[in-house]
């Protein structure tokens, strides 16, 4: 999938009570960075938030779909605890010597304010029901957010 700037970053598909998303990149760092935006659009309009906060996330995981589910958990957990919504994210995967996954993120957004962002559906869990990621000219990760 071409993924170039007018192209999909995201799409979302039916799910009894929750949101099912896919995220597309051209590389796995672009579909999880396409993944952690799409679940804050869940939460609000992300063209609303100014990346003026920024946090660092490390995280290792023993394979490509643990890490997608860490990596949007993490994410939520910084959300709730925080009082933060994000809308840029640069994402670097690597894989370590002891075969695991490991990701390096930065990420950007503000506090959320009622008055100025959106109030859509409240993601209370990132879960791993019919989670996929492929790589089929470019990256697909799909996830499934309990809502």
């Amino acid at each position: 999938m071409d993924t170039k700037d007018n192209k999909v970053k995201f799409d979302f598909f039916d799910v009894t009570a929750d949101v099912g998303l896919r995220a597309y990149g051209g590389s796995l760092n672009e579909s999880f960075q396409n993944a952690a935006l799409a679940m804050f659009e869940v939460m609000t309009d992300t063209t609303q938030i100014n990346p003026q906060i920024k946090r660092t996330i490390v995280l290792e995981s023993e394979d490509r779909q643990a890490l997608l589910y860490d990596w949007l958990s993490e994410l939520l957990f910084i959300h709730d605890y925080e009082d933060l919504v994000f809308s840029h994210f640069i994402v670097k995967i690597t894989t370590t010597d002891h075969g695991t996954y490991s990701l390096q993120a930065e990420i950007w957004g503000e506090e959320f304010n009622q008055s100025i962002h959106e109030v859509r559906d409240e993601v209370k869990a990132v879960t791993f029901h019919l989670m996929e990621i492929r790589n089929e000219n470019g990256f697909m990760v799909q996830v499934i957010l309990d809502t």
